[in-house]
């Protein structure tokens, strides 16, 4: 069974962190932007490569690239469905008018935009974790030759 606490503890972490950085764009009025949401692929990014590398250290000799791409998977999963919880919490209770003015920037209809916004931002985080995961993979996997 795969210890799955450290790679949680940091997609905690990393949805802490997303959640602080869309935090302080809305404070400055920049979080209508969605070029700015590429550094949530930095954020995410560290966290998945900081989890498989502590999970490395953690499993020492039991690390392979199966558990170390779990481990990155799990980290991103978890910051991608805490995020999309709290995008989805903000844009509905907490700043009723975020998504109009998402609308009236960058689409010319309102109508079910809701729900296409969260699908869009749970997919994207989920596609980030896993292309990171994949590339990070590459750092940690073992040199063993083949014979």
């Amino acid at each position: 069974m795969m210890k799955i606490a450290l790679p949680i503890r940091f997609g905690i972490a990393a949805s802490g962190s997303l959640i602080a950085y869309f935090l302080i764009l809305s404070f400055v009025g920049l979080h209508t932007n969605i070029f700015y949401s590429l550094f949530n692929g930095v954020i995410t990014g560290f966290a998945i490569y900081e989890a498989i590398k502590y999970f490395r250290l953690q499993e020492k000799e039991q690390f392979n690239y199966g558990t170390g791409f779990k481990a990155g998977l799990i980290t991103g999963f978890v910051a991608t469905i805490i995020f999309t919880i709290f995008f989805a919490i903000y844009a509905t209770e907490i700043a009723p008018e975020f998504l109009a003015q998402l609308s009236t920037q960058w689409f010319s209809s309102y109508a079910s935009f809701e729900a296409i916004v969260f699908f869009t931002v749970a997919v994207m985080g989920f596609a980030t974790t896993l292309v990171l995961t994949l590339s990070f993979m590459q750092l940690f996997k073992s040199k063993r030759k083949a014979s």
